[in-house]
């Protein structure tokens, strides 16, 4: 199993290294030593834990079929007669939608607004720079 070093693991659930330690030392997660005697945890595990924690940010009417959902700040704004441009801040992601001008007045989207991204995508491409062939 890929063993990940804290300030990795620590950035992949978006919390600080302190987090992920006070996390190890409370029992919630279990570290290892790797052979450079860096504290590790097991990918496996970091993805199980992740999971758990993870959530699905309910729709105002209810639940969605959409997984993907963002919940950030709207920062900018760039809209014509028909189509705009919306960028939002969701914690250390920046989220760009081409969404109507009409939806864009509906929703009151302009910046310092909190709204939520949605996602559902049928082509999904995933890069690993690291892995061999």
């Amino acid at each position: 199993m890929p063993q990940i070093r804290i300030s990795d693991a620590a950035r992949f659930l978006g919390v600080s290294d302190d987090t992920l330690r006070r996390w190890i030392s409370s029992g919630e997660l279990t570290a290892q030593t790797d052979d450079a005697g860096k504290k590790v945890v097991d990918g496996a595990e970091l993805a199980r834990f992740s999971r758990e924690r993870s959530s699905h940010v309910p729709s105002p009417e209810g639940f969605s079929s959409v997984r993907n959902r963002f919940v950030g700040l709207v920062t900018q704004v760039t809209s014509d007669p028909v189509m705009s441009q919306v960028e939002l801040q969701c914690g250390p992601y920046r989220v760009v939608s081409l969404i109507s001008t009409e939806a864009v007045r509906d929703l009151g989207l302009e910046p310092g607004v909190v709204a939520t991204a949605s996602m559902k995508a049928t082509n999904v491409g995933i890069d690993r720079p690291e892995a061999s062939r």
